[in-house]
């Protein structure tokens, strides 16, 4: 069934188009290209077949169909994956046994009727509408991100679940339920406000809960959050995400904020290219997912020393992950979401015209005023500025803001580029670095083999590298026999990913560079075959075994090298 339906979907479901909505696609002949989303690169070179309907990248070696790009690019099982792209192409499934009913669909299942649970509950507890009421949420922001209460029950939601049908190990693998010292069934969250995380799709994977103010004590944690599962795991997730996605990719811009609050006020105050971090700490991982759909980040920071320095950190990251970066500070107003209850429009406009991340800085270290720079404090803060300035990539760039610094301090360029100079600056930790294709572990010989075939598959002819196919290795062998014999697909998923890769990377070379390559070719497999009976003859004489010994020792003096016309 599965097989037949996954069919059915990549017939209805055009690549290019689907991938349209992750990356910005370009023609390229037959073909189409785009930066490859899996690492990080300037020249594009993941394609995308329409004929074949599937996508390569030539640096990094990912590929596949659409399935494949779904579930690398949002982190997904085949599962998901599959319920995602059935819905988007309108192909009913029929709900699998219960052999086939993996965890994950468990997982969401509970959580969507722990959301369901949350939400009536909120219509009848006038202490948590009356708190939304006053952080002027509107009844619509509330609809919109499905928010919820917890009432204050020691197992209201588990007993609900319970006679439901789920068994206590579903709830506590949910995350929703907790067992206690003396073994009881008990609800994680109770008497909290609940904001719902959904995933990329929309889907709820997790929920924070926020305990009312009445009731905050040192005892008791403001929020609670659900704990890493197979379909939540923080680092990776954005709240809001899923809704703000759209606008991100059409401003080409993130403004990133840090709650769940600081996200609903700002939507809700008309900024939709939004997202929070839920609280936890900038990661790569986020950034990654931001930086595919646009290149600038607005940061937000709370209004005190530690969101200052909460908001360098998440500076010198997302700089090192090749992003332009604004910081938007809300001087009266502690954090975005009391800026969007008092007055929207000076949230609006700060967002408008935040900061670029170097001004940030010299706000910070740099004195106002003539400034004696001989005095060690002033001259560590002048130095603190000019690391920043030395990790931007372009020079182009740095020297614009070098340029800025000089009008700021008097002074002189030179002095600033030789104290620059100076100055050891780490690296950003967990910097994405361009993956090179010389680094792929591949033997020289397929490289050259791989040129060839694709040159085959550009002229359609096959026949000028008959003589060089016995010494291609076993898979580009059976690529070459399939090609050959003109077919561009194979019921070997394995094999149909080769194929797929030799057919997208076709080149038309002239001659001269197929003379060249052939040479090549004969050379490595010269010197591969002399490595295997050098070997044979040195495991042979350890052995003790002369016939052995004497048969490799022959073949090796009948090996001739190579001779090319001159």
């Amino acid at each position: 069934m599965t097989g037949s339906t996954t069919e059915l979907i990549k017939q209805k479901l055009d690549i290019v188009e689907f991938l349209r909505g992750y990356l910005q696609v370009t023609p390229a002949g037959k073909n189409f290209k785009a930066r490859c989303p899996f690492h990080n690169e300037k020249t594009p070179s993941f394609m995308i077949s329409p004929d074949r309907q599937s996508w390569h990248c030539f640096g990094c070696g990912a590929g596949g169909d659409i399935f494949a790009f779904l579930m690398r690019y949002e982190n997904l099982e085949f599962g998901e994956a599959l319920r995602v792209l059935a819905e988007k192409a309108g192909v009913e499934l029929k709900r699998l046994n219960p052999q086939e009913y993996k965890l994950t669909g468990l997982l969401y299942e509970l959580n969507d009727k722990a959301k369901e649970y949350f939400s009536n509950a909120l219509k009848n507890s006038e202490p948590a509408k009356k708190y939304l009421a006053s952080r002027h949420l509107n009844q619509e922001t509330i609809d919109e991100f499905e928010l919820g209460w917890a009432p204050n029950e020691f197992e209201g939601l588990s007993m609900h679940l319970l006679k439901a049908g789920y068994s206590p190990d579903d709830l506590l693998r949910a995350g929703i339920a907790i067992k206690t010292e003396r073994g009881l069934l008990g609800d994680r969250f109770r008497g909290r406000i609940m904001f719902p995380i959904h995933n990329h799709f929309g889907r709820v994977v997790g929920f924070t809960g926020r305990v009312l103010p009445q009731f905050e004590t040192d005892a008791v944690g403001k929020y609670v959050n659900s704990p890493e599962t197979a379909i939540f795991q923080k680092s990776r997730l954005l709240y809001g995400f899923w809704k703000s996605k759209n606008s991100i990719r059409e401003a080409g811009s993130t403004f990133l904020v840090e709650g769940q609050m600081d996200f609903l006020m700002s939507w809700q105050a008309g900024i939709k290219n939004v997202v929070a971090s839920s609280g936890t700490a900038l990661t790569p991982d986020h950034l990654r997912v931001l930086h595919r759909l646009g290149e600038e980040l607005v940061l937000s920071f709370d209004n005190d020393s530690a969101g200052e320095a909460a908001a360098e950190r998440a500076i010198d990251l997302a700089e090192s992950h090749d992003f332009g970066v604004k910081v938007a500070a809300f001087d009266e107003y502690k954090d975005p979401a009391e800026a969007a209850e008092k007055n929207p429009e000076f949230l609006r406009n700060v967002v408008k015209n935040a900061v670029a991340a170097p001004k940030f800085y010299f706000r910070k270290y740099l004195p106002e005023g003539k400034t004696d720079w001989s005095r060690r404090e002033n001259l560590k803060n002048l130095r603190a500025v000019l690391a920043k300035l030395k990790s931007i990539s372009s020079a182009v760039e740095r020297d614009v803001w070098l340029k800025e610094l000089e009008k700021i301090t008097e002074v002189s360029h030179n002095t600033l580029l030789e104290e620059l100079g100076r100055i050891e600056v780490r690296a950003a930790p967990e910097a994405q670095k361009e993956v090179p294709i010389a680094e792929k572990r591949i033997m020289r010989k397929e490289l050259i083999g791989e040129r060839l075939l694709r040159a085959g598959v550009a002229r359609n002819d096959f026949d000028f590298i008959n003589d060089y196919a016995s010494s291609f290795a076993a898979p580009q062998k059976k690529v070459f026999e399939l090609l050959r014999s003109g077919k561009r697909k194979s019921s070997d998923p394995g094999l149909d990913e080769a194929i797929s890769f030799i057919v997208l990377g076709a080149e038309d070379l002239p001659e001269e560079e197929i003379a060249r390559l052939k040479r090549e070719f004969e050379l490595e497999h010269h010197k591969e075959k002399r490595k295997e009976l050098t070997s044979a003859v040195r495991k042979a004489e350890e052995a003790g075994n002369a016939a052995e010994l004497r048969s490799a020792l022959e073949a090796l003096s009948k090996l001739a090298a190579p001779v090319f016309e001159s």
